[in-house]
């Protein structure tokens, strides 16, 4: 069904696949360039070399809790202007249930800050961050950076790119993108797909195939192939919004007629082109699909790549559920909570309680059409069972209501809502504690449906396709594939009506008039100061976490949480706080030493504890004089691979703000997690051995301001205990500004150094 080959592969026009190893007859790295992406990447370059780019964005794109802390990071670096278009949505926290105003308060915000530097303001429930992009903003051979980890319009020939804010400030800065140019892996479908697989089907056996091997981690999925063609746009939109829970970097399709029609549909004909790979490309990879073997499938709790067919689950679900049950003992190790799937079997059948098609990934006009086909005229029952659909947009939403699909699934009792992204993180439809709930959504990370394990409260989410949540809501909750009912699809066109854009949405791109005032509200709040790095740093460990991956959601909780984005010391208060609830608590005492350091007072003489510390280092060679004044104190966390899942910078400012100063990993999940520690000063370091170190630890890394402007890989460091022992750390490639960031303190006080050598 899908096979990998993990070398070179020459690909010519874009149909025939050549394993061989002879590769005489051509130039390997000049075949490189035959990719789609090398077009486009090329294109955004701004380096004079290929192998390091420096990329500049067409657009760039956020929603309702990063563009606070986006603008307010680049006003305070010297901001004059949005320099390009820049789409502020408002889709995460447009319920506006937590919090009073603060909510409302980030939206006038919002509208005032496209006014004054000349945005693009979308009103609350108007259509979700990615349904926007895609219906406005994309374009073929274009690039677009979004501080949502699901920023991907591949499929419709542009390519994106999900990271932290410091990411985007850089770009309203116009400053670039800086990254190696990365592999590009060939994702060949071939074959045709049966009626009852829908899109998330084809997304999460991609996932299950290349997530835990890391396959195309930090890389670019180029889509090509016979297969293509035989998906419609949204369903391709469907596929490759999901390349995000993959690890890759970005994504990129072949365009056709079908991508043309789309730009038409939209009023937009002249942003198609027609994108293709050349006569001869060489990818770096390949993974190939063959779509008349995907199943309706299921992913089951807690990641997106635990993905079994849902004829598997029915038939072994006893087995399955336990082993869950099982391996969430330890993932839950520090709640008094209890995950009990096997209670979900009633009578050899599997019960859930809960439908949701929502958002980027599920709430297209295709999906939605798929499931009302499924339930038109037939009953949801007066159960337990709930079902809830969110349509990604109010354009699409209209066309939904006019040809009566909204009619079919509302008879049938299932809930129309607006666009909003709140199910996909833990901000709406929270199911009841122990209930299992499947959703058409992007995430099913711990916590990630609303659940706080850390109060006793323990939920559970499966992803499905559409097609299959229908078909399990029709069977009165009982776990159904789409592909074991008779289902007549009738794929009615789809329009495309702009006018509410054009009514509501506000346009002020090129229109920025600088002496507006910003409105601001009682939450939002400027970025706290941060120290510059010393010359020597003292890092204690406060946390120790040795899960295989650790994501954003963990460090940095979603859900009502989200409220709080705008204020940098409020939101720190729930790092970690459903992973290790001692965090938020142990970094403040480790931050009381920086701050009475940088107070201008000797903090080995304010507190016990670091007597101790000091009387070790000065038992180290050539430290026997140390001076507590060039030695900056923070905390640190160990994780064995953080970093996985959302984009959200305030995974790491979070930490930041509580005093950290650096991570220790055997490895990041991902680019954007590691590129937001370093934006806020930071350092990722890297460790070999987790059992070198262990929570209360204190690590002494002398030098290490000289080490990271000499740009030496290999830092020598010493773990202070009863004996010292010597240690190891790596930082991995850096380029000369994050250099810069990291000894600056953090980007801010990195642009404000630059902005002053400028005056």
């Amino acid at each position: 069904m899908i096979e990998l080959v993990d070398r070179p592969v020459k690909i010519l026009n874009g149909r025939k696949i050549v394993l061989q190893d002879d590769n005489k007859d051509f130039d390997l790295n000049e075949a490189r360039k035959g990719t789609i992406s090398y077009g486009i990447l090329s294109s955004h370059n701004h380096s004079n070399e290929i192998a390091n780019l420096q990329l500049k964005f067409d657009s760039i794109t956020s929603h309702d809790i990063t563009y606070v802390g986006i603008i307010q990071t680049a006003r305070a670096s010297g901001m004059e202007k949005f320099p390009l278009p820049y789409v502020l949505t408002n889709c995460h926290n447009s319920l506006c249930a937590v919090g009073g105003t603060i909510n409302e308060d980030d939206h006038k915000f919002a509208l005032s800050a496209a006014k004054k530097y000349g945005g693009i303001y979308v009103p609350p429930n108007l259509a979700v961050i990615h349904s926007y992009n895609r219906e406005m903003m994309t374009k073929c051979g274009n690039m677009i950076l979004g501080s949502d980890s699901h920023t991907r319009y591949g499929s419709l020939g542009t390519m994106a790119v999900g990271e932290g804010g410091g990411e985007l400030a850089k770009q309203l800065l116009e400053q670039t993108y800086d990254i190696k140019y990365p592999d590009v892996v060939a994702i060949y479908l071939r074959g045709e797909l049966n009626p009852g697989v829908g899109p998330q089907d084809v997304a999460l056996n991609i996932i299950k195939a290349v997530f835990d091997n890391g396959f195309v981690k930090n890389k670019v999925m180029e889509f090509i192939g016979d297969g293509v063609e035989h998906l419609s746009v949204e369903y391709r939109n469907g596929i490759d919004v999901m390349t995000t829970e993959t690890t890759c970097w970005s994504s990129i399709w072949e365009t056709d007629d079908k991508v043309k029609e789309y730009y038409e549909i939209h009023g937009r004909p002249d942003d198609y082109k027609l994108l293709q790979p050349a006569e001869v490309a060489v990818y770096d990879g390949l993974v190939e699909i063959d779509l008349s073997k995907i199943k309706p499938s299921i992913a089951l709790p807690f990641h997106p790549s635990n993905v079994f067919t849902i004829e598997e689950v029915k038939n072994n679900a006893k087995e399955i559920f336990a082993k869950i049950e099982e391996d969430s003992k330890k993932l839950f190790e520090s709640n008094d909570v209890t995950v009990d799937l096997v209670s979900k079997i009633v009578d050899g059948n599997v019960h859930v309680d809960q439908g949701i098609i929502v958002g980027c990934s599920g709430g297209t006009f295709d999906n939605i059409v798929a499931a009302a086909d499924i339930i038109k005229n037939k009953s949801l029952g007066n159960g337990s069972f709930s079902m809830s659909v969110y349509a990604g947009s109010q354009p699409t939403y209209m066309v939904l209501v006019k040809n009566g699909v909204v009619a079919d699934l509302m008879a049938a009792g299932a809930v129309m809502k607006p666009a909003f992204c709140g199910p996909c993180f833990g901000a709406g439809d929270t199911p009841a504690n122990n209930e299992l709930s499947i959703r058409h959504a992007t995430r099913n990370f711990p916590n990630r449906d609303g659940s706080k394990p850390n109060e006793g409260q323990i939920s559970m989410v499966a992803l499905m396709d559409a097609k299959s949540i229908a078909a399990t809501a029709i069977n009165g909750g009982i776990l159904t594939a789409a592909d074991e009912l008779d289902v007549e699809y009738t794929s009615p066109k789809y329009y495309f009506d702009k006018a509410i854009y054009e009514n509501r949405v506000y346009d002020g791109w090129g229109k920025e008039d600088l002496d507006l005032e910003l409105v601001t509200g009682p939450n939002i709040k400027d970025w706290p100061e941060m120290p510059e790095m010393t010359e020597h740093t003292l890092l204690k460990v406060v946390t120790h976490i040795t899960d295989p991956v650790t994501t954003t959601d963990e460090l940095i909780p979603s859900g009502e949480t989200s409220s709080y984005r705008s204020n940098p010391i409020r939101l720190a208060e729930f790092t970690l706080s459903r992973k290790d609830p001692s965090y938020v608590g142990n970094s403040k005492e480790v931050h009381k030493y920086e701050i009475v350091r940088g107070k201008g007072q000797n903090p080995e003489k304010a507190f016990d504890e670091l007597k101790t510390v000091y009387e070790s280092i000065r038992e180290i060679e050539g430290f026997n004089n140390i001076n507590p004044f060039d030695v900056g104190i923070g905390s640190t966390i160990y994780a064995n691979k953080p970093g996985d899942g959302s984009a959200r910078e305030q995974a790491a400012s979070s930490q930041r703000v509580l005093g950290a100063w650096g991570n220790i990993a055997k490895e990041y999940a991902t680019k954007r997690y590691r590129s937001n520690l370093l934006n806020w000063g930071i350092t990722p370091f890297l460790i070999e051995n987790h059992n070198l170190l262990n929570k209360d630890d204190f690590v002494f890394i002398p030098n290490i301001k000289e080490s990271i402007l000499n740009k030496n890989d290999q830092i020598k460091a010493y773990i202070l205990g009863e004996e010292i022992r010597e240690i190891v750390l790596s930082l991995g490639e850096l380029t000369d500004i994050e250099r810069e960031i990291l000894v600056s303190g953090s980007l801010i006080n990195y642009n404000k150094s630059m902005l002053s050598k400028s005056i």
